[in-house]
Formats: C-alpha cells, structure tokens, sequence
C-alpha cells in the first residue's frame, strides 16, 4: 500500500505489459457517493506526494470504487469556506491547483477510468491525466455555471484545450452533463467503452503509452499549450459566445458569461500557471 486515508488509497499493481503503476481510488468512507470537501482534498495531497515519492512507478490510473466517480466539491462547505474571507479562498484554490498540476507533472503516463458521473470538481479531477476512459454508463460536465459559481478547479483551461474553445463554451456556459458518446466525439475522454471493461481499457493504455505507442508527453504539452486561436479568431468566438449566452441567460444570471470571460482570459497563456515554490502539493488547508 502507498497511501490509506479516510476517502482515497493508492496501491501498487501490475499490467498486463508488466509495468508496476499506482492505482488511486476514490472511495469514500461512510458516504453513498465521492465528493470533493477540504478533508478529501488533504487526502489528495498526501496521497500524490506518496507517489511521487514511491521508486519504480510506470504509470499512475484514478478510479473510483463507488458507483460514481466524484460528483463534485461538498457544497455543504460552501458558506463556511466563503464567510473565511477573498484572501482565504484565493490561497485555498491555489492550493488545489498546485495538487491537480503534481498530478498532471508525473514523470510516468496518467489515465483516468470513469465508471459514473464525473461532475465540477471531479470532472476538473480527469482533466488533470493525460488519457481519460469512459463507461458508456458515465455522464461527465461542469454544472458550476448552475450554481452561480464558475469551475474554479481547472476547468475554463485544461477542457478547452481538449475539445476546442466553441464546445468548452457550449459545455461550461450549458452546465451540460455529457454522455460518453459525446464526450469522445469532441475528444474529452479517448475511448468510450464497456462498463465491464473500463479498467482493463484503461490499463491497455498506460501499456501503449509505455511501449511508445502513445505520445503521452505530446498530449501533456497540448493541454498546458496557449489554445491555437489568433487575435480574430478569439474575438469571433469569445465576444459571439459571449453576447449570445447572455441575451439567453438574461441580466440576473451572469455565471455563464463570467465564465466565459475567463476561458477567454486564460486562452493566450501556458496553463495552468505553475507556482515555483510549490513543488510538493501542501496538504494543508488550515
């Protein structure tokens, strides 16, 4: 064992190519479903500076052991968290980042198996890996917009880099929950399969990747890369999108286009940004 805590465990395992990887799995205790509260994130952390630490590893897999994969952060922090103040917040997302980016800087091929819904903070969670396998049980999204909030976790960067600005909008602006079909149509996840053979899928991948087959280190280095759009091509797609969600979702309902004016903000720049002193993710968050 790598790592045991209250809602994750990371164990050592052997594919069918003969590589050791680390399988995380997100299955927490005394609860029906997986969601992201401020102890789950502290787990996150510990749990991936245990694999960074561990010697050997080929390969890293995130599953869940519930019938979902994670529905998203624990709302029920929500007042809590906002009432500790801007600056609190600020450094607390920023925490989260610097966890999500360790995930996404291993130096070994990445996959998440999505056995559920995988939704906000645990769709931001897949986005972090470099090869994402689907159940075609599964529904993936970010509702945030839903909610009055934007997804905070990643999500306006690393999904446009994935499926394209035009559809990221349609996906974050829409609060759109997303079939498996759907999803490998525009390219957020790289197979849709069976539900009974999703980790043996995914676990193929991780072998390819390994035996060169797959280029996980390009695929990596889209997904950090400015999004390919020039000056024009921004303005039509953004101030467009922008004017049509609004007209759509009317004055007392500004989610969808804040959100959208960060995709556009974070569109010419590397992402996520790194933080240099944060190497190692702090599992800190008081």
């Amino acid at each position: 064992m790598i790592y045991q805590g209250n809602a994750i465990t990371v164990e050592r395992r052997d594919t069918l190519g003969g590589n050791d990887i680390a399988m995380l799995t997100f299955d927490l205790k005394d609860e029906s479903v997986n969601k992201l509260s401020s102890a789950v994130m502290a787990e996150l952390g510990d749990a991936v500076k245990a694999i960074q630490a561990e010697s050997g590893l080929k390969g890293l897999m995130i599953r869940s052991g519930k019938d979902a994969f994670i529905v998203g952060a624990d709302i029920t922090e929500f007042h809590s968290l906002f009432d500790k103040g801007e600056e609190y917040l600020v450094e607390m997302n920023l925490k989260v980042h610097d966890i999500f980016n360790a995930i996404e800087d291993l130096p070994f091929p990445t996959v998440t198996a999505i056995n559920g819904l995988a939704l906000g903070g645990g769709c931001e969670v897949l986005l972090t890996t470099d090869f994402r396998v689907m159940s075609e049980k599964a529904k993936i999204g970010l509702p945030e917009t839903k909610l009055g909030i934007l997804p905070g976790w990643g999500g306006c960067v690393r999904l446009p880099r994935l499926i394209g600005a035009d559809n990221a909008v349609e996906w974050i602006a829409g609060g759109t929950e997303n079939r498996a079909d759907a999803a490998l149509k525009v390219g957020a996840v790289d197979a849709a399969v069976a539900h009974e053979l999703l980790e043996e899928a995914a676990l193929d991948i991780l072998d390819r990747a390994n035996a060169g087959e797959l280029d996980y280190q390009a695929r990596r280095e889209e997904k950090k890369s400015p999004l390919k759009l020039n000056a024009i091509e921004q303005m039509m797609a953004f101030e467009t999108a922008k004017g049509f969600v609004a007209g759509k979702a009317g004055p007392h309902y500004p989610a969808p286009v804040e959100a959208i004016k960060v995709i556009q903000k974070g569109a010419g720049r590397p992402a996520p940004v790194r933080r240099p002193s944060r190497q190692n993710p702090s599992p800190s968050w008081r």
